[in-house]
């Protein structure tokens, strides 16, 4: 036989097997895929505090987002988190800054803090998955969100005083 014409033969089996949905794995038919959860992390503490009185308005538990990675994703991909639970993003600089909810299943309040840690703006009951931009009021070194409804629950207000700790 000339290798060509081997070829050809080798080619032709290839192509009946693959016509016929022949395969060399053992598959099992309409395996269901397990989602990914990705659990809540606990690296601090935050109080919210009233700038008139001082008194706490809030506590939570935060995870916390600060470097390039964690702040791009965010929440993203997440299900649920408890109304006792925040992530809090924290940046080098103090800017405008602007955020959205591509990929973020669950509806949110995103906090704006200052660098001497007072609330800048609140963007409140955000839409989940929505690419819309949703940008500060002012400069801010740190982002906090929150379940949607909770700053509103809390009233927290602009110049509100935000405490953490870190682990």
């Amino acid at each position: 036989m000339t290798s060509s014409l081997l070829k050809l033969l080798t080619v032709s089996a290839v192509g009946i097997l693959f016509i016929s949905g022949a395969s060399c794995k053992n598959e099992k038919p309409n395996s269901s895929v397990k989602p990914i959860t990705i659990p809540f992390k606990k690296e601090g503490e935050l109080q919210l505090k009233k700038r008139v009185s001082d008194s706490i308005i809030a506590s939570i538990d935060i995870e916390v987002a600060d470097d390039e990675y964690q702040t791009q994703t965010g929440l993203m991909y997440r299900n649920s988190m408890e109304n006792s639970q925040g992530m809090l993003f924290v940046f080098s600089n103090s800017e405008y800054r602007n955020f959205y909810m591509k990929n973020t299943k669950i509806p949110l309040d995103i906090i704006y803090i200052s660098e001497d840690q007072t609330v800048v703006s609140i963007q409140k009951n955000t839409k989940p998955m929505d690419e819309m931009s949703l940008p500060s009021e002012g400069p801010a070194k740190y982002v906090l969100e929150v379940n949607a409804g909770l700053s509103d629950q809390w009233t927290l207000e602009k110049g509100d005083v935000v405490v953490f700790t870190l682990n």
